[in-house]
This record gives C-alpha cells, sequence and structure tokens, in this order.
C-alpha cells in the first residue's frame, strides 16, 4: 500500500476525531467529548489546570461544560499533523469560536491547542492534551 495513501487516510481519520470535538463541545455532549480520550490521558486546560485520567477529564467537563456554549459555535480545525511514529500524532488546532450569526467572537481569543493523538485499536485516541490561548501582543 503506498505511504501517501496511508498518511492521507490517516490525517483524514485525526480531522474526523478534531471534528467529533467540535460537535461534542458545540452540543455540549460531554460522554462524547470524554470518549475520545485514552482511559489514561492527561489534559492541561486553557486556565491551565492538570487534569490526568479520563475520569478527571471528565469530572471537569461535566462541571463546565453544560451551559457554557449558550449563544457560541465552537470551531476546531487541525492546522498541522506532524506523525512522530505512524501510530502517534502531534496534532495542532485553531480553535474559534462564533455568534450563531457566524461573526467571529473576538473578545473570546482565539486558541491554538496541541492534540498528542495515539492510535489504539485502530483508532485515533486523545492522549496527551495542552488547550491554550494565543498571547495577545502588548
Amino acid at each position: 500500500m503506498d505511504a501517501t495513501i496511508d498518511r492521507q487516510t490517516e490525517i483524514a481519520a485525526i480531522e474526523q476525531v478534531v471534528a467529533t470535538v467540535t460537535h461534542a463541545q458545540r452540543n455540549e455532549l460531554v460522554g462524547e467529548f470524554v470518549a475520545l480520550f485514552r482511559e489514561d490521558a492527561i489534559w492541561t486546560t486553557g486556565a491551565g489546570k492538570l487534569l490526568v485520567g479520563r475520569d478527571a477529564i471528565a469530572a471537569f467537563t461535566q462541571q463546565v461544560l453544560p451551559g457554557a456554549m449558550k449563544d457560541l459555535i465552537p470551531s476546531y480545525e487541525v492546522v498541522h499533523v506532524l506523525f512522530i511514529r505512524p501510530d502517534v500524532a502531534a496534532v495542532k488546532v485553531r480553535q474559534r469560536y462564533f455568534s450563531p450569526a457566524g461573526e467571529q467572537v473576538t473578545e473570546l481569543g482565539e486558541g491554538t491547542p496541541m492534540y498528542v493523538m495515539s492510535k489504539e485499536n485502530g483508532q485515533w485516541r486523545l492522549t496527551a492534551n495542552q488547550n491554550t490561548p494565543i498571547a495577545t501582543s502588548a
């Protein structure tokens, strides 16, 4: 099998995970979001809180996600994929928020999360993740 086709297939599968993050966030679906993580995943929130393990990620998400997307439409877009190994990838994501009218909500800023993903039993999973806001220049 051609390596280019494999790479394109894997990037499409990774993009689908990020699309599921978008769907779960937009619809405030805690279970759908948490299911994307490995059991032993780590997540550092945009505010710098370290969460270790799917249970901790679930507890945090259950507290903050319901109601968080009221009048907001989040958008997560893959901007770069670096394959560390065929089954491990560093994925840079562009995170933005829009109003129901489709206008970007600039006062919330933009994020630049880094998702380290691993392929487990044929599925890409969020493994080690940092949700980082873009710094504004002075």
